[in-house]
């Protein structure tokens, strides 16, 4: 379909509902309908495998599912089934159900880099939960963050630190200082600054690029020769990386390391993982003073903790982080080539792990462009696609990959256009889409 006769008035319609009701008109920042070309954010009916459909009826090749969560592809089977075993026997009690030990059991199992975990329902809880931790075992105050990785927290440690800061103290942003990812010596020079202060480093251990070599090594020596924790942010890398995240790919322990998104493949889980002696002062079997580490009414929800445990043994038992790496790879080279060949190579950037591809829009001065990145996701969604990313799921096929690659062709045909005209705005048909954190509405 032509993109300038693609609509969505039913979508609309809802949009507005949503709005009227909910601030922001999605539960998720990222999800809001200001990320998409205006009037062209389409609302889900439902899902199945790779596919999604919207409520105006049409049905899109779907990328970046559930914010990264759904990697194994919508209504999974063997997650189904573990899930739909335990609707039938209750979800809550007021003492452990035997499900939270095989959960724990089979997370051990996948992640033996870690002694000890405790189940949350969502990211923020368990970096939080990480974080005060570090805090209690060390006496500091000082959290230092990864100022290169997006987004750790909703909580104020790290808002704070965001454009999106309304709210939060000053006092509170001044306990949180920043170092640069690849750089072990601009690392070492605020360890030192802040001599004996800071409580902890905490980083996604890779992002879109891999570490630098002896980057993590030489990173878990500075955290001991200083006395601070060191803390993995694997929402995105658990699973993806591998099974075990990528402490497990890279070979270096952190003490402590938080999961989430793949974890549940949409279901509500997270998890806090470490060493045991560091856990264990969030439990009753220490001396010392007490830790409230994570204590929280659903976080041992039967079904999704069967969830849990389902997509871990899925991973594991059928090599799902390498068929995602093969898929990414697929798609990317395949991106690339549509890229090259209408003559924007340069200016659609595919970047990332295979599992793990986003991608960038540059403008005819190799700028990054909010308005060409308007310009090829309306193109992609007249096309039936839905990719504010391209991070893959194990559900696609190789037919959605090639669809995909014809979209994207289609798509860098009207970006040709768009540079050589050396403006890019009678193909927005509205405002472009904004980025996530802004000061201002």
């Amino acid at each position: 379909m032509d993109a300038e006769e693609f609509l969505l008035p039913r979508s609309q319609l809802a949009n507005e509902r949503l709005h009227a009701m909910i601030p922001g008109g999605a539960h998720t920042y990222a999800k809001g309908d200001d990320q998409y070309p205006e009037n062209l954010a389409p609302v889900i009916s439902h899902g199945r495998g790779a596919h999604v459909w919207d409520i105006d009826d049409n049905r899109y090749i779907e990328y970046g599912s559930g914010l990264r969560s759904v990697s194994l592809g919508h209504a999974h089977p063997r997650v189904l089934e573990a899930v739909r075993r335990e609707l039938d026997r209750g979800s809550n009690f007021v003492r452990p159900s035997i499900v939270e030990v095989e959960a724990a059991e089979r997370f051990l199992a996948t992640v033996p880099t870690a002694d000890m975990v405790k189940f949350a329902k969502n990211g923020s809880d368990v970096t939080t939960a990480a974080v005060r931790l570090a805090r209690a075992v060390t006496g500091r105050t000082l959290v230092a963050i990864c100022g290169d990785h997006p987004f750790f927290s909703v909580d104020d440690w790290f808002i704070g630190t965001s454009p999106m800061s309304a709210g939060v103290p000053a006092a509170t942003t001044e306990l949180t200082v920043a170092f640069p990812y690849g750089d072990l010596a601009a690392t070492e020079e605020l360890l030192t600054r802040y001599q004996d202060q800071v409580a902890c480093l905490i980083l996604e251990p890779a992002g879109h690029t891999e570490p630098p070599p002896g980057y993590l090594k030489g990173l878990r020596e500075l955290a001991d020769r200083h006395g601070c924790v060191l803390i993995f942010d694997e929402m995105i890398t658990g699973l993806r990386w591998s099974e075990a995240g990528a402490q497990g790919l890279y070979g270096v322990v952190p003490d402590l390391s938080t999961f989430g998104k793949a974890l549940g493949n949409g279901f509500a889980v997270s998890a806090l993982a470490g060493r045991r002696d560091l856990m264990e002062r969030g439990g009753l079997r220490h001396s010392g003073e007490r830790v409230f580490l994570l204590s929280t009414t659903h976080g041992a929800e039967t079904h999704s903790l069967a969830a849990a445990t389902a997509v871990l043994t899925t991973y594991v038992e059928e090599g799902i982080t390498a068929q995602l790496h093969a898929l990414g790879e697929r798609l990317a080279a395949g991106v690339r080539e549509a890229a090259a060949s209408m003559g924007v190579g340069d200016h659609l950037v595919v970047r990332g792990r295979a599992s793990n591809l986003v991608f960038a829009t540059l403008d005819e001065n190799g700028q990054p462009s909010q308005q060409y990145r308007t310009l090829f996701l309306r193109q992609l969604l007249a096309g039936g696609v839905l990719a504010p990313s391209f991070v893959v799921s194990s559900a696609l096929g190789d037919a959605d990959i090639d669809r995909t690659v014809d979209v994207v062709a289609q798509a860098c045909a009207v970006y040709r256009k768009a540079l050589d005209a050396a403006d890019p705005t009678p193909w927005l048909a509205g405002r472009p889409v904004k980025p996530v954190f802004r000061r201002l509405a």
